[in-house]
């Protein structure tokens, strides 16, 4: 019977450690290889020795077959949990943009805020507040959902700063307040991680906000 060859070997001895459930590191198959090599070596027909090319060859198919066993190993692993299979539901939504509760990084160039008033309201203002949570600028605005285009300009026609703002919107009706709700913007999605256990979106202005808040997407 011939003999099995060091790639043979180790293929078995691949399949073998799968069974089990023990695969030693890379270094240590490394000493079984170099065995069998000079067992091969020491047994091969005089007439017709073995070019040193293929046990190079042997080497490198022998590395290759153990690198993607640890491979497979890994994705298996990484396959299995429950970050893993968030990240590869939502990498379809990097480069899309995304409606969440309008936390915004303002550079000068105006955003669209989605309001969403009360329905039973007879006025609705945009509230625009600092990272401080300060009030920087109060506009009237249609008792609607649709977007509302905020330009970043005071009242006496200066820019404001650039900065983060936040946008509230708040329901009157009979000159009282009867409801008070988020504003929510879209944001461009540059980037899906992991946090914590839980999946994240990270926008364009660097805000990182939770998938979960997310309650639309639209291209582009």
């Amino acid at each position: 019977m011939d003999a099995a060859t060091p790639v043979q070997a180790a293929q078995a001895g691949s399949q073998t450690r799968s069974e089990t459930g023990a695969r030693p590191a890379l270094t240590s198959d490394f000493e079984t290889f170099l065995k069998m090599l000079t067992a091969q070596a020491r047994y091969q027909d005089p007439l017709e020795p073995i070019d040193s090319t293929e046990y190079a060859a042997q080497l490198a198919q022998f590395s290759m077959v153990e690198q993607q066993v640890q491979t497979n190993d890994t994705l298996a692993r990484l396959a299995g949990s429950p970050g893993f299979s968030q990240l590869a539901e939502l990498a379809g939504w990097v480069g899309m943009e995304a409606r969440v509760p309008a936390v915004a990084g303002f550079r000068g160039v105006p955003i669209t805020v989605s309001p969403n008033p009360d329905p039973r309201a007879e006025e609705a203002f945009l509230i625009v507040a600092d990272s401080d949570g300060r009030e920087v600028q109060r506009l009237a605005i249609p008792v609607s959902s649709d977007p509302v285009e905020w330009a970043g300009v005071a009242s006496d026609g200066q820019p404001l700063a650039h900065g983060t703002y936040s946008f509230s919107v708040e329901s009157h009706a009979a000159g009282e307040i009867i409801a008070t709700s988020a504003a929510q913007f879209y944001g461009r999605v540059t980037e899906t991680q992991i946090r914590d256990g839980s999946a994240v979106l990270i926008l364009e202005d660097g805000q990182v906000v939770q998938a979960t808040d997310v309650t639309a997407l639209r291209q582009p």
